[in-house]
């Protein structure tokens, strides 16, 4: 079967992005590919942030971005969806046309919520462009305006009602509500990347999407300053999710 609806899943890092990934592996009609343009970010990253495994993510993955894309609009995945996690700060030095012809869903999150978690893996030099809000606020207006966007989607919204919120965006992405989108097995995947083990030790522990914590969040001063600085931005997008 040739692959016909390609779907960009843009979100921020510390995002339930890769649990909405292992969603999608379920289904018989669905490849997914974790972050193919993460090699093409670290090589044109603009902040000083630091990413483990760096140098792994460059020696797995293509490093020129605009080879990436050819692939991502071209390659025939041998399944009738091939769904792309997507990080939007990857986006970087890359031209955003070759989305419009695509599916493409943003992911959102509260940004206090983001940063506590980013924060316990990169703690110094964070800034908002790191956990991609002000650039998802940007992807969000291009995708709007051009008619490419099928979906927001809120995390926090898709853990207190996984089976309605994932209803709802099959049915935006034109495709079948699957139970089976619901539940996957623990542990590590064949399509997770290589920074699997610096990111994902939480999700290989899960086996669906599960209720979220209700805690105070406390982040230091420099985290709490980005977050109340990309807040108006995920406000504005939570009114358009679903």
């Amino acid at each position: 079967m040739r692959t016909r609806r390609r779907i960009n899943l843009w979100s921020s890092p510390r995002n339930i992005s890769t649990a909405l990934m292992y969603a999608f592996a379920q289904r018989g009609d669905t490849t997914v590919v974790d972050e193919p343009l993460y090699a093409h970010y670290l090589t044109h990253q603009p902040t000083e942030a630091h990413h483990p495994g760096r140098e792994a993510v460059l020696a797995a993955q293509e490093n020129d971005g605009a080879k990436v894309v050819d692939t991502l609009r071209e390659h025939d995945y041998g399944t009738e969806n091939v769904v792309f996690k997507q990080m939007t700060h990857h986006l970087v030095n890359l031209e955003p046309d070759f989305l419009y012809p695509m599916t493409n869903v943003l992911l959102i999150r509260d940004p206090h919520e983001i940063l506590a978690s980013f924060g316990k893996v990169i703690e110094r030099g964070v800034t908002a462009e790191d956990v991609g809000l002000p650039q998802q606020g940007e992807l969000f207006n291009r995708l709007t305006v051009t008619g490419s966007l099928s979906a927001v989607v809120d995390a926090g919204r898709l853990l207190d009602d996984p089976a309605g919120v994932i209803e709802r965006l099959c049915r935006r992405l034109d495709i079948d509500y699957d139970p089976a989108m619901l539940q996957w097995e623990a542990g590590p995947k064949p399509y997770d990347g290589v920074w699997a083990e610096h990111w994902y030790a939480g999700v290989h522990q899960s086996t669906g999407f599960e209720p979220r914590p209700r805690k105070v969040i406390e982040l230091s001063p420099a985290l709490a300053a980005v977050a109340d600085q990309c807040s108006p931005i995920y406000q504005r997008l939570l009114k358009h999710a679903l």
